[in-house]
């Protein structure tokens, strides 16, 4: 077999926990597997790096970024190489360019845009584990990027797929996915099985075992993913295609984000394309725009409500100021989070949306937006409500059984 490991921060976060990665890669190896690891930086590292950035400048170039916060990867790739070798097992390890990575040329936030595997597979067939630093690759130019936070398992994703690797094992500090928080509720149960959609919107939606770039490119290139433990044997959970037993699941688990931030407007002019302007300008700025409420018009005036992250809002407020002149009045709040049920169940059942209402009133949580889908129902309620809504809903929903 082919299997991609790959480990977060935290799996090698430092010498011990690195020789402790090489001991497991060893013996999947010496099971008869061809093994390709992928590597985050140590825990902290990136952030080190950043700071040692911003001691020179408030605003570093992108491509010098790029430059350095590669470099943690690549320390990382080299230690565990080193390791092995000394376990007695042939390795190599590799930056993201020598492993075929090629990408666009957006720096800090680049996307893969193909990957020759024909390096790798070489290593592969004389027999050698091959260790790639994740997070990064190269443009057309020949210059490094970096593929944006957590671009580690969009990395080890992209390769599992160029290989036509049987799977892809993303270990971290956590053996598996859970149907919620078990810090919140610790009935929460790890599930054996989710599905590739399911597992979207669970990233998507505040859930942070996998990032959510990493699922959307194992959903189109059908990489099966199985999140482990790098501290334990656990088995971990599987995500792969939806199956049709799925369907009997009504709901498969409750995610909470709570970077979230509330933009609520009155008195807004009702006329052609406002909504279109303001929007249009958030986007320009690169502004992520979640949920969007708007009222009835009534005397030529409009209410409207959005939802960003809280790292947006300010932003968000000076681009709302230039647009005075058509709103009456304005206010922003980040005293509050978006708690959301998930289950590709929830497609060929009714009433579950009725359900998770019923049940917040009775706790006196009021539901002050609501997002829905095929596969989800999202709801913004006050921050101070989170938990116990995470815990009720999950309740409702018998996910601890």
């Amino acid at each position: 077999m082919l299997i991609v490991h790959k480990y977060g921060g935290t799996s090698v976060g430092s010498l011990e926990r690195i020789e402790s990665v090489a001991s497991r890669v060893a013996k999947a190896k010496k099971e008869g597997n061809d093994i390709v690891v992928v590597v985050s930086a140590m825990s902290g590292e990136t952030n080190k790096l950043t700071d040692y950035a911003k001691h020179f400048s408030d605003n570093p170039s992108k491509r010098e970024m790029d430059m350095l916060l590669s470099s943690g990867e690549i320390v990382t790739a080299s230690l565990l190489a080193i390791a092995l070798k000394e376990m007695g097992l042939d390795a190599i390890a590799m930056t993201g360019g020598q492993a075929g990575i090629k990408t666009d040329t957006f720096h800090t936030y680049a996307r893969i845009e193909s990957i020759d595997p024909t390096a790798m597979q070489n290593e592969l067939n004389s027999g050698k584990v091959v260790i790639v630093a994740g997070f990064q690759g190269v443009n057309s130019n020949g210059e490094i990027t970096t593929l944006g936070r957590g671009g580690s398992d969009l990395s080890a994703v992209a390769i599992a797929g160029a290989l036509k690797a049987d799977a892809c094992e993303i270990y971290s500090d956590v053996d598996g996915i859970y149907t919620t928080d078990p810090r919140i509720e610790p009935k929460a149960k790890k599930m054996d099985y989710i599905s590739y959609e399911e597992m979207l919107e669970l990233a998507s939606l505040g859930a942070k075992v996998l990032q959510n770039r990493s699922v959307e490119l194992a959903k189109k290139l059908k990489v099966k993913i199985v999140a482990k433990s790098s501290f334990s044997n656990a088995e971990g959970t599987v995500i792969g295609k939806e199956s049709g037993k799925m369907e009997a699941v009504l709901v498969s688990g409750i995610a909470l984000d709570r970077n979230q931030a509330r933009v609520s407007l009155r008195d807004v002019s009702d006329r052609p394309g406002i909504a279109a302007e303001i929007f249009t300008k958030l986007a320009e700025e690169q502004i992520n725009v979640d949920m969007i409420i708007q009222n009835a018009s009534s005397d030529g005036l409009t209410s409207l409500g959005f939802t960003v992250t809280q790292s947006e809002l300010a932003k968000a407020k000076e681009i709302i100021e230039n647009f005075d002149h058509d709103i009456g009045g304005k206010s922003f709040d980040n005293d509050i989070c978006k708690v959301s049920i998930v289950g590709v169940g929830m497609k060929s059942h009714s009433g579950v949306a009725a359900t998770a209402f019923s049940a917040l009133a009775k706790e006196n949580i009021n539901i002050e937006m609501i997002s829905t889908s095929e596969i989800k129902v999202s709801m913004i309620i006050a921050e101070k409500y989170a938990e116990l809504a995470v815990r009720t809903l999950h309740s409702i929903y018998e996910l601890d059984k």
